[in-house]
């Protein structure tokens, strides 16, 4: 096992920067997601940690093992890193059986036939792929092949796994069923793994901590639940979520409300204070909250026209069967809400809508970042 760490690291392709100056550990046995849009730099960042990318400036370790440092002259190639991947693609040998594609990184480095033969047996049958052994890869399901493509990995017994998209040619409900097995089998095998994909379900629901990246930047790193309850910034608050939070341009107050023009939303006490003591009574912020914290009135616990109750026009309701997801309109303002499923809302009707303020985040203005 091994932690992985990056320290400055750059990327630059030409005058593109596709990485830039990234900072990240990844600690010893950790299931690590690198999430983001596409473009972003996050595939880019695990193509340097394999070693098929060379970074521009800053260094890469493995463990205690620096393997790449441009300013020394350091690059190890990746067949000497330890580390396995598992591709998008799955990459399997056509011509091979399920068996021979498991066991080729291992023939590679001539390890004994009959070492061979017990490490790909055992595999298999922590991967449920015994009765396959025989098959070729056309002879294979999507997520059969995938499981395969997991074992010629985890055969290897590597340091570090390294994932790039690996479920995202898998039908919806295969690739929930993947995610569960592949969270499960990472826990059974303990093996530090960074896995790249854009799906913030897949992020939040397998990852023990996610690094956001927007632009070549790392924009924050936390568990799921840090960077769903407390995002660094508009971004990683819009990106994470679904659906994404609402974000409002609101004036705070002096007597602390939060003042969008067509209404008003009374801010916590001590959420006054914190923008009091940085100064912000009085400025231009941006209001964030998300739909499952805007509530029918109906059935809200407390709801106080004129501090956390609006009217607003209902104009239209995606009816998902566990709840509803309404698109709400104040004047010329327009946010979601996330109702239950019991609510008797209707389009074109006019609705009570409460904000749970306990559930409220601030943002400056300018630079996106979080105030609370």
């Amino acid at each position: 096992m091994a932690e992985v760490v990056l320290r400055g690291v750059w990327k630059r392709f030409g005058e593109v920067v596709a990485v830039r100056d990234m900072n990240l550990h990844v600690k010893d046995g950790e299931f690590m997601i690198l999430l983001g849009p596409s473009g972003c730099g996050k595939t880019t960042t695990l193509r340097m940690i394999a070693g098929l990318e060379e970074p521009t400036k800053g260094q890469i370790y493995i463990g205690d093992k620096l393997v790449a440092d441009p300013e020394k002259g350091v690059f190890v190639p990746p067949r000497d890193r330890d580390i396995a991947m598992v591709f998008q693609s799955y990459a399997l040998y056509p011509h091979m059986t399920v068996y021979d594609n498991i066991a080729f990184p291992l023939k590679l480095r001539k390890v004994p036939k009959q070492e061979i033969d017990r490490r790909v047996r055992e595999v298999a049958e922590m991967l449920g792929l015994t009765e396959l052994l025989n098959r070729k890869p056309r002879e294979l399901s999507g997520g059969q092949k995938q499981r395969v493509a997991l074992g010629r990995a985890i055969v290897r017994k590597p340091k570090v796994f390294l994932m790039d998209e690996p479920l995202s040619n898998l039908d919806a409900k295969l690739r929930v069923k993947m995610r569960a097995e592949l969270k499960k089998l990472q826990r059974q095998l303990g093996v530090t793994t960074i896995y790249v994909t854009h799906d913030q379900v897949e992020a939040m629901t397998m990852g023990d901590r996610i690094a956001v990246i927007n632009q070549g930047v790392l924009q924050q790193v936390g568990t799921p639940d840090e960077v769903y309850d407390r995002p660094a910034n508009t971004f990683v608050a819009g990106f994470i979520g679904s659906p994404p939070m609402n974000f409002m341009d609101a004036t705070i107050t002096e007597d602390g409300f939060a003042d969008f023009g067509e209404f008003r939303l009374k801010l916590l006490p001590e959420h006054v204070e914190v923008l009091r003591d940085k100064n912000l009574l009085g400025r231009d912020v941006i209001f964030g909250i998300r739909p499952e914290d805007i509530y029918d009135a109906m059935f809200a616990q407390v709801k106080v026209p004129g501090e956390n109750m609006v009217r607003a026009m209902v104009e239209i309701i995606e009816n998902l069967g566990s709840e509803k997801i309404v698109h709400l309109r104040v004047g010329g303002i327009t946010f979601l809400g996330s109702f239950r499923s019991e609510s008797k809302v209707r389009e074109g009707q006019e609705v009570d809508v409460v904000f749970d303020m306990r559930k409220a985040h601030i943002f400056e203005r300018k630079s996106g970042k979080a105030i609370f």
